[in-house]
């Protein structure tokens, strides 16, 4: 091969690896979609969670909501660079849905409040373990399917967690 040859192969070659590089670090519609529906996510369980650290009667429920503010607080953070680098603005407060949940939450007391709070964890919990399972089996990104899978560990416990204090209420 002459020397003219080798050096356009090299070329094509350190072309092909950036493309490559490219492709692989842009998030596909699916992921980010999935990005800031987790992010509303986290959003709606930490508000929540804040009105049942201070409204729960249940020591128990109320030490769930701890909980709920704190990994979810986490998982916000650990989200964040994917956020930033796909050029995504990440939600500072509840959707409408749970901000209706909220009003109402606010209107109970008791173990009343602790049953409703406990309820909407059950099913936000269960909607959420399904999005993060279809997106770990789904996504192509390696990182952020890592990601996705840590937090789907997480998901997965808060669902199990706020189902067994349901049946203890």
């Amino acid at each position: 091969m002459n020397k003219l040859t080798k050096l356009g192969l090299c070329a094509a070659l350190g072309l092909a690896g950036v493309f490559t590089t490219l492709n692989a670090r842009a998030a596909s519609d699916d992921d980010k979609k999935f990005l800031a529906t987790a992010a509303q996510s986290d959003q709606n369980e930490i508000a929540l969670s804040k009105v049942a650290i201070e409204k729960a009667t249940n020591p128990a429920v109320k030490s769930f909501a701890e909980k709920m503010v704190t990994e979810h607080t986490k998982m916000t953070a650990s989200m964040k660079p994917f956020a930033d680098s796909w050029g995504l603005t990440s939600p500072d407060g509840p959707d409408a849905d749970h901000q209706k949940e909220l009003d109402k939450l606010n209107g109970l007391s008791g173990a009343d409040f602790d049953k409703e709070y406990i309820d909407q964890m059950v099913t936000d919990h269960a909607k959420a373990l399904s999005a993060f399972t279809t997106e770990a089996k789904d996504t192509k990104d390696a990182k952020f399917r890592a990601a996705v899978l840590k937090g789907k560990t997480m998901v997965a416990a808060h669902k199990n967690m706020a189902y067994d204090l349901k049946k203890k209420l």
